[in-house]
């Protein structure tokens, strides 16, 4: 119960910062235009992105926030109802979350997802933290599946909703 308490903490940091730097970019750096982060590797740059990822969708503003709301609905539903009780299911599920919900609210507040982060040693969509914590949520939900939610969380054919149905 600690660990789902403190991924929630957690993911709701993440979601402030989230908004955080993207409010600073805003108001700090121009559209289009770039500033140094680690040089070589990172630069920041505000991008507005009216679709998804690699501007999949784009201009589909009321499915993305369709979609990503029934996404992040999914999982609340999931992590209330404590069908995933690992601490890495869990942790996996509030950061998809948080990222899910900092990008709905850039949709429904300003129609576009504001973006920074660019990497200057590759051709790569530009992102922001919510993009880092959806991919972040989903390599570690991945792991998770892989390894622990045969083990830990899921459930005996007998009915028994409680049971997991590895041992020890």
């Amino acid at each position: 119960m600690l660990s789902a308490a403190l991924s929630a903490l957690l993911g709701l940091a993440l979601l402030a910062l989230d908004q955080w730097v993207k409010r600073y970019i805003t108001l700090t750096l121009p559209l289009g235009e770039t500033r140094p982060l680690l040089p070589g590797l990172v630069e920041l740059k505000t991008v507005h992105n009216y679709g998804a990822a690699w501007s999949s969708f784009s201009g589909m503003r009321w499915l993305l926030v369709a979609a990503t709301s029934l996404i992040v609905l999914a999982l609340l539903v999931l992590l209330v109802r404590r069908t995933v009780r690992h601490p890495l299911g869990v942790l996996a599920g509030c950061l998809i979350v948080s990222g899910g919900l900092g990008n709905i609210l850039d949709r429904l507040r300003l129609g576009y997802v504001v973006d920074m982060f660019n990497f200057q040693f590759m051709d790569y969509p530009v992102f922001n933290v919510a993009d880092m914590c959806i991919v972040a949520g989903c390599v570690l939900g991945l792991v998770y599946y892989q390894w622990f939610y045969e083990k830990y969380d899921r459930r005996k054919a007998d009915g028994n909703p409680d049971a997991p149905s590895g041992g020890d």
